[in-house]
């Protein structure tokens, strides 16, 4: 199937893209909506500009799409710009959110497209695990009961996902942030041809939430 990918340089979104190619799918494009809502119900806007740089590392085309991020009203941005590629299927990256599924959905039963989520419903501490060896992620923005500034910029691992369960037990926060209480990067995955160098971030924190904004980036051979 010929896909276009909602990406918002996330592991989810960016895992999602993994698993399409390994299922012998083509990745034909990769699909933004820059919001202008940092709230939005439907998209992430943590360091949405280095989707620009993900593009050109995995030499997958990117579209770039403005909103204004009004619920509901934004969906009909995220219908032109899946309406302006050529594809067979719309790839996304939901685990939980029936939501941002429910909606993405409508849009391709609409157009007469098939919706691929491969991580839906997906055991979120399982997939976790089977993230992290393949991916380089790091977090650049918390937003969740336990989650301070020393969050900024961790790289998943191990240690974080002990880090993660604790909080889990003791605040129910989602393991996998799907309730929008973290956002991550990914700075390199199996499809990247180069990975991503951060060479300037700076840490904003106010009050109980915080993001790392990353301020220059690069490409580098892997």
């Amino acid at each position: 199937m010929k896909l276009a990918a909602l990406i918002s340089g996330g592991k989810d979104s960016s895992f999602a893209i993994y698993k399409a190619l390994q299922e012998g799918h083509k990745v034909t494009d990769l699909l933004t909506i820059i919001s202008a809502n940092e709230d939005s119900y439907m998209f992430h806007s943590a360091n949405i500009q280095l989707t620009e740089l993900i593009s050109q590392a995995c030499e997958i085309p990117l579209t770039r799409q403005l909103s204004a991020g009004e619920k509901e009203k934004e969906l009909l941005d995220l219908k032109k710009a899946i309406s302006s590629v050529e594809v067979d299927g719309v790839a996304v990256g939901a685990i939980e959110s029936e939501y941002q599924a429910s909606r993405v959905r409508n849009i391709c039963d609409e157009l007469g497209l098939e919706m691929y989520a491969p991580l839906w419903h997906r055991e979120p501490l399982g997939l976790l695990r089977e993230m992290i060896p393949l991916m380089d992620i790091r977090m650049v923005k918390v937003a969740a009961a336990g989650m301070d500034e020393s969050w900024l910029g961790r790289i998943f691992g191990e240690h974080m996902i002990r880090d993660l369960l604790a909080l889990n037990r003791k605040y129910r926060v989602h393991i996998a942030g799907e309730g929008g209480e973290y956002e991550s990067l990914v700075l390199d995955a199996p499809f990247y041809k180069k990975k991503i160098h951060l060479l300037e971030t700076q840490n904003i924190w106010m009050g109980d939430h915080g993001i790392m904004k990353v301020v220059q980036a690069e490409l580098k051979e892997k």
